[in-house]
């Protein structure tokens, strides 16, 4: 969204068929489907139920919309159109759609599209709707059948949708006005020119008990600052035992050789000196491989050049308690009996990738929870030599607690909000697999 694409390449539909949400809001398209699905291809996106592409330059809608057989929400509103397509009415879970702020010829077609709801205007275009030719009825009947045809599969769906339904994951979301010791976050006016962006939240009820679980916790946090937080050059994910928290939290920046922080698994330093650090053990890390790839938290040392404040998380003690994009301190470390975190994500990117990344960092800690519950592990040793690294199979009908999001608000020192989480709109990149209870 809101870049300045003009097309899509026929090349996502190979390199993506698992895709299930597709947002280009804000770009300059003229066509839907268009090169979203080429000629000749059959079904490229099986799974794609939500298309978002509002406020484009849309002038025509294809009929092969409805070559999306999974699409359920769709969002066309402030384009070019002139008509709508009788194919919509062909997509046979199409439960949402968005059609307002496009000049239509059919000016009934474009009251309702203003006040009615997805299943009358899809009723309107299976009627025919304006302008509708003798040539229209033997595909109306054509159309007819392939309804009934669909209607006695949805019959025989119906009982598989309630086991998707079943199957998503829940988390309920406690809201400030519902709990009454909310944790708030006061970020400084210095954080702006450091590294701007942060979201935070609690997350109650993990089980990091048995067996690898938390062996596997961490590994899902190296796999979202690898692939989603980009090496955490666009954000940077970091985690805490909610009990070691002490509340009131303020996001600041301080001097390199004043910040001081007890990184995971090191003494207290002083950050100019762990960087110092870090830095003499990439290069003893170098000679000693005789490469020039080097890992760990060496790797994220550049991501600070030319700082002369640092960003830190501080709790009401005064002590850092995460200095992003580096290290966590020992202070919150998260151990096996942990079962509330305290959830961050800062980037000098932008709000809404920290929001990404917490809406998927709190998915996956829902799979894992599930996981755990479902593959009863002995509580022992975090020695993962067996443990499961490839994708983890779910029983549709197994049934866990919800997990437990308690909003968390961000303000600034006069107390004005920047930044709650999560809010109404949040958590909706993930919403095909996550139940959230509001």
């Amino acid at each position: 969204s809101g870049n300045r694409l003009r097309e899509l390449g026929p090349g996502l539909a190979g390199a993506a068929p698992q895709l299930q949400s597709l947002l280009l809001s804000g770009n300059r398209l003229r066509a839907l489907p268009g090169g979203l699905l080429p000629p000749g291809t059959a079904g490229p996106f099986p799974l794609l139920s939500r298309l978002e592409a509002a406020d484009n330059e849309v002038e025509e809608l294809g009929a092969d919309i409805a070559a999306l057989p999974a699409l359920k929400s769709l969002d066309v509103a402030n384009n070019q159109l002139r008509e709508l397509p009788a194919a919509l009415a062909d997509c046979p879970r199409l439960k949402e759609a968005n059609f307002r702020g496009n000049q239509l010829k059919d000016k009934r077609l474009e009251k309702m599209v203003n006040g009615c709801q997805t299943k009358a205007i899809l009723e309107y275009l299976r009627a025919g709707g304006r302008g509708r030719g003798k040539g229209e009825s033997a595909r109306e009947e054509a159309r007819k059948k392939k309804r009934e045809k669909q209607q006695q599969k949805d019959g025989r769906d119906g009982e598989q949708d309630e086991l998707e339904e079943a199957s998503k994951l829940l988390v309920k979301v406690l809201h400030i006005s519902e709990n009454p010791t909310p944790l708030v976050v006061k970020a400084t006016p210095g954080v702006r020119d450091v590294r701007a962006f942060i979201v935070c939240c609690v997350l109650r009820g993990v089980n990091l008990r048995p067996g690898n679980a938390l062996r596997r916790f961490l590994s899902l946090q190296t796999k979202l600052h690898e692939d989603l937080c980009e090496k955490r050059t666009a954000a940077t994910i970091a985690t805490h035992d909610l009990q070691l928290v002490k509340a009131p939290l303020t996001y600041d920046v301080q001097p390199p050789d004043q910040l001081k922080i007890t990184p995971l698994g090191r003494k207290e330093i002083k950050a100019k000196d762990l960087l110092r650090q870090l830095q003499l053990e990439a290069e003893e890390q170098r000679k000693q491989k005789k490469r020039q790839n080097i890992s760990g938290l060496h790797r994220y040392l550049q991501l600070l050049d030319g700082k002369e404040n640092y960003p830190c998380l501080l709790d009401a003690e005064g002590a850092v308690i995460s200095f992003p994009p580096i290290t966590n301190s020992e202070k919150t470390k998260i151990r096996k009996d942990t079962q509330d975190l305290f959830l961050e994500v800062t980037s000098d990117s932008s709000l809404q990738i920290c929001k990404d990344v917490m809406d998927t960092l709190i998915l996956k800690i829902a799979e894992l929870n599930r996981f755990t519950s479902e593959n009863k592990e002995h509580s022992g040793s975090d020695d993962d030599s067996h443990a499961h690294h490839g994708p983890v199979s779910l029983s549709p009908l197994a049934v866990t607690s919800p997990l437990v999001v308690e909003q968390v608000r961000v303000v600034d020192t006069d107390g004005n909000l920047k930044v709650l989480y999560p809010s109404k709109t949040d958590l909706a990149t993930v919403s095909s697999l996550l139940t959230v209870l509001r």
